[in-house]
């Protein structure tokens, strides 16, 4: 008689498949939905960082409302139009006052390009670091092989070529900015009210407290971020204006506008700046690179310390993080938005990740250091 034969054991590959029915079919199908909706993000990514420009826009808009509001007491959708028609009667009344010296002092800027470009190559070529930068460069000028002087001005003005198409490309889609930001900041509750009937009923109160609080944030941060901004463009339009750079008052104003992209804004105003030094000695470039310092020194111990005790303050090495990400990601418009974005998303990430997920508990605004 035969012993009965023991159960043999069930295939790894068997047991392996009979695992997969243990997975609910609906975190397959909202592992599938994150997955499409990443996709989507990363496709429509220059739509989308469009969208956030016009929120930005529309904030600022109903701000300048709000202040009309409290101010004089006009409702608030005629205070949106009002306030937009200010903002372009002041850029038309600034571009008509001084449209004509600024379009003189480019066109200096344009004609002294040449000189200046010979007189730094003449510096480096005098110069022993000058030599060594051009060794490393260009190895074959260690050679006794030059490839001549001027191959460096067509390159210039090749990016300039290059940089004008580009600003000129991106018209159209300013004004479609545009135009979306005054539709969001006319009608921004019924805009509001959609995006949270997305959200299921249980978090939509919460929904709601969150994306108020990155409203306020981002307002704050625009207020705060002007302010420096027109500070920094006077300081250095005077400063320039006082040492007799020519183009001050364009260099003034390329300082302040920069001066929106934290850490490269200040070297992207500097370096024209002391370009155009250049053609005056490179004494006199020492003495605005030397501006440019105390500047930034006086706007980055004194003057931002002081508006982020009103506005958000963010922490430098994630700002510098931030820049570098988007701006791989999305080129010069997501460094442009890398600030705000890096804000929403620390919001982001204390209220639905910390708070929510993790279960710890934050204060309502937990952007300022606690010294």
């Amino acid at each position: 008689m035969s012993s009965p034969r023991p159960d043999r054991p069930e295939p790894p590959d068997r047991a392996g498949r009979s695992g997969l029915h243990d997975v609910p079919f609906a975190t397959i199908i909202a592992v599938f939905a994150i997955g499409l909706l990443l996709a989507a993000i990363w496709t429509w990514s220059s739509v989308l960082l469009m969208g956030f420009a016009a929120i930005l826009l529309a904030i600022a808009l109903r701000g300048g409302a709000q202040v009309l509001n409290r101010r004089l007491g006009l409702p608030f959708k005629p205070g949106v139009l009002l306030t937009a028609l200010l903002a372009a009667a002041i850029f038309a009344g600034l571009f008509t006052a001084a449209g004509p010296a600024v379009s003189q002092q480019f066109n200096e800027l344009l004609k002294s390009l040449p000189a200046a470009w010979r007189q730094v190559s003449d510096w480096l070529e005098g110069s022993s670091i000058g030599q060594f930068i051009e060794r490393r460069i260009d190895p074959s000028s260690g050679n006794g092989q030059s490839s001549g002087s001027s191959g460096g001005i067509p390159s210039i003005f090749g990016y300039l070529t290059g940089t004008i198409t580009t600003v000129f490309g991106g018209l159209a889609n300013l004004v479609l900015m545009l135009t979306m930001a005054i539709f969001l900041a006319l009608d921004a509750p019924s805009y509001r009210g959609g995006f949270l009937r997305l959200i299921p009923l249980f978090y939509r109160d919460r929904a709601a407290g969150i994306l108020d609080e990155c409203s306020t944030a981002l307002a704050r941060w625009m207020g705060g971020q002007a302010l420096d901004m027109l500070v920094v463009a006077l300081l250095t339009g005077l400063g320039l204006w006082l040492l007799g750079v020519p183009l001050a008052m364009v260099l003034g104003l390329i300082a302040g506008l920069t001066n929106i992209i934290p850490v490269i804004g200040p070297f992207m105003s500097g370096i024209p700046a002391v370009m155009f030094a250049l053609t005056q000695g490179v004494d006199q470039a020492a003495y605005v690179t030397l501006l440019f310092v105390v500047i930034q020194q006086i706007e980055g111990n004194v003057l931002m310390p002081m508006i982020q005790k009103y506005a958000a303050h963010l922490p430098p090495v994630l700002t510098v993080l931030a820049i570098v990400a988007f701006g791989s990601l999305f080129g010069l418009f997501g460094i442009i938005l890398a600030t705000p974005l890096l804000l929403v998303s620390i919001i982001l990430v204390q209220r639905l990740y910390i708070e929510d997920v993790l279960g710890d508990s934050l204060p309502a605004r937990d952007t300022q250091d606690t010294d």
